[in-house]
């Protein structure tokens, strides 16, 4: 086994390692962090089973950068963050807390959507809602879902979905108001006719 220089190593190969790295992650930053960590496996690997010489060092740091991007989209296509769009950051509007309970439960309905009672009888209501919940962002119709309908706690959704509850809550908020105009729009407009 042959000892590898560490600083032979940065000056003969870092730029290839560079530039390979960046052709295939397209992202400045993640192609520096795939360069280092070959660095550190290539001189880790000195203690143990490392460069053998069969090939040119080259190849054989080429091996494990290759294997060093496998592994970054395969964490990428396990950890598929929710889109947020910022839901955090962003206040609600003012004047709209009134309109919920302290556990995110409307205060009281919106007089105008009629009796909820019969209104769970009406299969065009139904057909409405869903077309409604279909045009909202994915996340926000997920966490409407499970809140409203599968009657799920906050603290179990923010667990499922790995948010904070402070975006759970906007996300929530935003899901119900987009269902609000939603159903204005499509629901009693359409029934006033």
């Amino acid at each position: 086994m042959n000892d590898l220089n560490p600083s032979d190593l940065l000056t003969d190969h870092c730029d290839y390692l560079y530039r390979y790295a960046l052709v295939r992650l397209r992202d400045e930053y993640l192609a520096e962090d795939a360069v280092q960590e070959t660095l550190l496996a290539a001189l880790s690997a000195q203690d143990g089973k490392g460069f053998a010489a069969k090939s040119a060092v080259r190849t054989w740091l080429t091996g494990i950068l290759k294997h060093k991007i496998i592994d970054h989209f395969r964490r990428s296509q396990r950890e598929q963050p929710l889109p947020d769009n910022g839901a955090a950051d962003e206040p609600m509007e003012p004047g709209m807390d009134e309109f919920f309970l302290d556990d995110g439960h409307w205060a009281e309905p919106p007089s105008s959507l009629g009796n909820p009672a019969a209104l769970l009888e009406q299969h065009q209501f139904w057909q409405v809602m869903q077309d409604c919940l279909e045009r909202l962002p994915k996340a926000l119709a997920r966490i409407f879902l499970l809140r409203e309908i599968e009657e799920k706690e906050n603290a179990e959704i923010c667990k499922e979905l790995e948010i904070s509850p402070t975006n759970a809550w906007v996300m929530l908020y935003r899901a119900r108001m987009g269902l609000r105009k939603c159903l204005e729009i499509n629901w009693l407009e359409g029934n006033d006719a």
